[in-house]
Order: C-alpha cells, then structure tokens, then sequence
C-alpha cells in the first residue's frame, strides 16, 4: 500500500474495485465505513452486489474481466473534462501526452458496450474520482488475478498520476495484501525476479552483493514462476519444498496441479496441519503455528512488526526457519547457521536497503514502517510524497482485450471465484473449527433468482458446473448478489474441487492465473442418495 491504514478514514472519495474487503478485509474495511459515514463519496466497481456496495454512492456492476475498458473510459472522461492535476503532471510525471492521446478514442459510450453498465454512470465515477482535492483507490486479487492483471493495475496508477492522488494524506493506490505475511515474503525474496528489498536478480552490483554476503554464485536470470515449476515437474523437476501453502486446493486447473506433483520423485511439504497437498508429500515437516513461534511479520501497509511465541510448540513442530535452515545444511550448504528468528531478520536487515535501519530490537514495538533506510529514519508511513523512486511517475499505454475464454454457445455463463467471510482461504485452519459449519457447511454456487427460474433451477437443489477443463457438482444459491448471466462460488471446501474448473489463462508478465473469470455451463443434477 502507498498509503497507511489510517489514511483510510481520510479519503473525500474511495474507489473501490475488485476488492470484496467486507468479507476478506473485514477489519481494515472499518476505516473505509468511517470515512463514508464522515462524508466521504465511494465508488464500487465490482460484478457482484458485494458488502461494499452497502455503503457505495455508485455502484458500477462491471462484466466480469472489463476492468481495463472502464478505467481507459475514466481517463478519457478524466482528460476530456479538464480534471487532470496540471501541475502534478509537471513535475512529477512524464510521457502523459502519449497516454492523453491513446485514451482520446476510449469513450464512456465505447466502454459501455464491454463492462455492461451505463455510458452515464462511468462518466459520473470518473468525475467524482477527478473532482475530488483526496482520492484513494484500493484494489485486491479482483484486478490482479487475470489474464490483464498488469495492464489493471498501471491502468489504476494512471488514473492517480493523472489526478495527483499520490504522496498525500487520504489518497494513494492500495492493494490490500491477500493473507497476514504476503508483504512480507515478497521483502524477503519469495520471487523469481528479485533477492530481498525488491533489488534486481538481473543487475550485476546486485549480484556481487549477494555473492559476497552469501558466498555463491547465483545466477543473473530471472527465475521461475510456480506455474512454470509445476509445467516441469517430472521433466527437468523432480522434487519439490512446498512451504505453507495448500497448493492442490487453492491453485488453478486442479487436476494439472495434481497430475504434476504426482510426476515428482520426491516433494517435501512444511505445513501445521496434514492438507491435501501434504497428502501426497513423501515427507511432512510439522511447522509451529503463529502462536508457537518468534518472529517477524510485514502486513500490508508496511509495518515491521514482531511476532512472540505464547504457548510452547506442539510435539515435534519447528519453526519454518530452523527446518529450512536445517535442511540447507544437510545438503552441505553455508549460511544457514542461525540460532534464532533474530539472526534471521538482522541478516534480511543487513542486505536490504529498505529495512537497513531496522533490527531485531528497534521493531520491538511495531511502530515502523518500510522504507526505513537508516537507523535515525523514522519510517515511511507514506510513500512517494516528495518523489519516486525512478524520479517521476510514468504513464503506461495499455489496450483492452478479452480474457482468455469468453462465453459462447457451449459454455454459456460467467464464473467468477472468490472468499467467504466465515471460510478463510483453503479451509484448512477454519474448518478445524466446530462452529464454521453453522455459517458455512459447504460451497454453494450464487446464481441470480431469475436465472435460477429461467434454466430449470431449484433454490437449494445441485448442479454440475463445467468448464472447458473438468466439472464439480455443487448446490445452488438463489441470490441477487450475482448479477444475471454471472455466477459465483469460493474455493475452499475441499470437497467441491472449484479449482478443477478454473486455469484458462495466465498473466504473461506474472504469470498469475485468470480466477475471476471462467466461462461455464450449468446442469441441474439429481440429489445424491445413499444406498
């Protein structure tokens, strides 16, 4: 996130999109009913007729996948108007003419006929939006997970550069983190492009830094994805670590993800409980849960904060470190002599220039907030107030295109994926809890009460859901939060394999699946009975 938490109760106008932050933010979506309640205008693009939209002075029920065309329709609206930040522009930006010129032909008209609302209502968000002296704009995996997840997001940034809602209280672009230490793995190095603190893989300074504190070589090329990893298995990948993740239920085309593990002469999973992925492991390492366990955690506004163990570990359970650790030395490998969570976040202090005026005992009481350069800064709750890090802020030119399967005749109806507020991500920790069954027992497919009636449906009643890639059989849940022609379910019950159905496409720089949209075809089953 640009901008801290707090900032959120501080917006004159929120806009908010492809983020259901009632349900997976429930907490952080509090500061965001502060401000509406204080005056402050929200705008909520999103298919579904999500908890937000509650509090919303416009809803815009986008087709699931449009997001580009109706952000290219805000700019052009946005620079037709006059309501760009001219200043701004001048001096913190550049190759805005390019982007004004490109966005000329994308009209609200244009963009009407793509996402499916009036031509009126986009121009009505792009003025609130332009007009306003403090706008935020906060997104989640709903602009991220397609097949255009890039294109998204600089389509965001180009409307708060435009506007100059960056770098000042009560504006800022947002992405609200998906799960307590995603920041935080990404500041350490959980990518294939960069070593810890975001620093290139493909710079040779950055190399020879690492190389020195870590005394190996390590290749100067881009990593790969996990998508690419699971292509490999079995030929050119024969073993596998799968660390804290339920790889099986939670990624898309299932049945691929399956069939590759499979393939694997040896996979590893670290997890605390026994979870579909670790049913097929060849060896599972117990991990402590956050109570059990020291250490660190960065959350999605930046803020370093320390982790205390409460109770003693359960059984054999190790922290996800020392059993790294461990096993880096059981290979014969240096550098992995730590004795303590300490000892891991000094080093990750030592080489990353947005923490390196961090350590162990300065984080003691959770008061900063990356980048912390030096040991007499006081943190950064704000970014980007006086500059960018690459000097000015760079407009990109970006076109919409379809996902990567549109509906036809064979598979007739949107799917688009998500969470439940009472089921948290794979169901692994939730469903261990004996009073979740009483909100959620099991996936329910959210079809819209007139589309329930006009394909033969029964409110209550299952259906086989089908795509392209394989079909689940699932019950239906007569409800206008879908839209017409579009449905809805989660992926965490592991008895309704969602994810067999989803996995059309990938982002080509990310490689992030395209979840939230998979064209599909709905048929009404017969209850199963017992014998």
């Amino acid at each position: 996130m640009s901008n801290p938490l707090v900032d959120m109760q501080k917006p004159d106008v929120i806009f908010c999109i492809g983020t259901n932050m009632t349900e997976c933010h429930p907490v952080a979506a509090t500061g965001l009913k502060k401000a509406v309640a204080d005056g402050a205008k929200m705008i909520v693009a999103d298919p579904r007729r999500i908890g937000l939209t509650r509090y919303a002075d416009l809803w815009l029920p986008i087709r699931v996948g449009s997001d580009v065309a109706l952000l290219l329709a805000m700019a052009h609206v946005i620079v037709r108007d006059g309501l760009v930040d001219e200043n701004f522009l001048r001096d913190r930006t550049r190759e805005f003419e390019a982007f004004r010129d490109h966005v000329a032909g994308f009209t609200p008209e244009w963009a009407s006929k793509i996402c499916e609302v009036p031509a009126k209502d986009i121009e009505r968000a792009a003025r609130l939006y332009g007009e306003a002296d403090r706008g935020a704009i906060y997104y989640t995996l709903g602009i991220t997970e397609h097949i255009c997840g890039v294109d998204n997001v600089q389509s965001l940034c180009n409307l708060a550069l435009m506007t100059g809602n960056i770098g000042r209280e009560g504006t800022g672009i947002n992405p609200m983190r998906g799960q307590n230490n995603i920041q935080g793995a990404g500041d350490c190095g959980a990518l294939p492009n960069n070593y810890p603190g975001f620093q290139s893989v493909l710079l040779e300074e950055h190399q020879a830094k690492f190389r020195e504190a870590w005394g190996v070589d390590v290749d100067r090329e881009l990593g790969i994805t996990k998508i690419t990893a699971l292509e490999l298995c079995g030929k050119g990948i024969h073993a596998m670590l799968v660390d804290g993740e339920n790889t099986v239920v939670s990624d898309p085309d299932r049945i691929h993800c399956d069939h590759a593990l499979r393939a694997l002469d040896h996979l590893v999973v670290i997890d605390i409980f026994r979870t579909e992925t670790a049913e097929l492991a060849d060896v599972v390492l117990p991990a402590t849960s956050w109570g059990e366990t020291d250490g660190v955690c960065t959350n999605t506004e930046r803020r370093v904060q320390r982790l205390r163990a409460a109770v003693p570990p359960a059984g054999d359970s190790k922290p996800d470190w020392w059993i790294i650790g461990e096993i880096a030395k059981r290979m014969g490998l240096a550098g992995f002599e730590w004795e303590s969570a300490k000892d891991v976040f000094n080093e990750l202090c030592e080489l990353s220039p947005i923490y390196a005026g961090l350590d162990w005992d300065r984080i003691e009481r959770g008061e900063y907030q990356w980048p912390v350069p030096t040991p007499d800064h006081p943190g950064t709750p704000r970014l980007h107030e006086d500059e960018f890090v690459n000097g000015r802020g760079v407009f990109k030119v970006v076109s919409y295109r379809d996902p990567a399967e549109t509906i036809d005749e064979q598979y007739p109806v949107w799917l688009t994926t998500g969470r439940r507020l009472s089921i948290y991500h794979t169901n692994t920790q939730t469903g261990r809890s004996a009073g979740i069954p009483w909100l959620q027992a099991e996936e329910e497919l959210e079809i819209h009460p007139a589309d329930v009636a006009e394909w033969g449906l029964e409110d209550g009643g299952f259906v086989e859901l089908a795509s392209r890639r394989g079909s689940v059989r699932i019950k239906v849940k007569a409800t206008e939060r879908s839209p017409r022609g579009t449905v809805f379910c989660s992926f965490s019950f592991n008895a309704t394999p969602v994810n067999e159905l989803t996995g059309s496409g990938y982002d080509p720089l990310t490689q992030t699946a395209e979840l939230k949209v998979c064209p599909v075809r709905i048929t009404r089953t017969s209850p199963v009975t017992s014998s």
